[in-house]
């Protein structure tokens, strides 16, 4: 969404325009869901959740300050929606914490403490980022966005995105040294 248009969705927004509302609502709703659906498999409490970011949306319209993309927003709204949820019920499959992990004869609790401590220290990387290179890393490897439509989204050249994903890919190899030489030694000696 180009900047202009950005800037009017926010002022019929903060204007308590509910049409507003309404057309967020209907480009954004899928997005929301399939955002919500990486962490939630239930259909039912996935469209509830995603619901519910819409409301809180609406709830926070006066205060929104959004500097980046409505859709990036909204995105990080309904992950921290579902990570709230999980965290407040803590009632979640293996497979959501652990997605598609393949569990061999050998696999044990030590795997599964390992495989989520790196996943922890991934995320600590992740969020360690600066705003926005943070936010065009995880538009490509999150979302599967292009460079083109991650610059058309955020309203800046596809080189600016080409530096950002090049400057993130050097921070988290940077923190994440020890897991990939860890890495490397468990696969030479298998």
């Amino acid at each position: 969404m180009p900047q202009l248009e950005l800037n009017d969705i926010i002022d019929r927004l903060k204007a308590n325009d509910r049409t507003a509302l309404r057309d967020i609502f209907q480009s954004e709703y899928l997005s929301v869901c399939k955002t919500i659906h990486r962490f939630i498999r239930d259909k039912n409490l996935v469209e509830d959740l995603a619901q519910e970011v819409f409301l809180r949306l609406w709830d926070k319209r006066e205060k929104i300050n959004i500097t980046s993309s409505l859709s990036a927003y909204i995105r990080r709204m309904a992950i921290n929606e579902a990570l709230g949820y999980l965290r407040k019920n803590k009632k979640f499959e293996e497979e959501e914490i652990n997605p598609d992990i393949s569990l061999g004869q050998d696999y044990s609790g030590e795997d599964d403490y390992l495989y989520n401590e790196l996943q922890g220290n991934i995320m600590a990387a992740i969020e360690s980022l600066p705003p926005k290179c943070k936010t065009v890393f995880q538009l490509s490897r999150f979302e599967e966005m292009t460079y083109q439509q991650i610059a058309d989204q955020m309203g800046i050249s596809i080189k600016t995105v080409e530096n950002q994903m090049g400057k993130a890919l050097r921070v988290l190899r940077s923190k994440l040294q020890n897991y990939l030489t860890l890495m490397l030694l468990v696969l030479l000696f298998l």
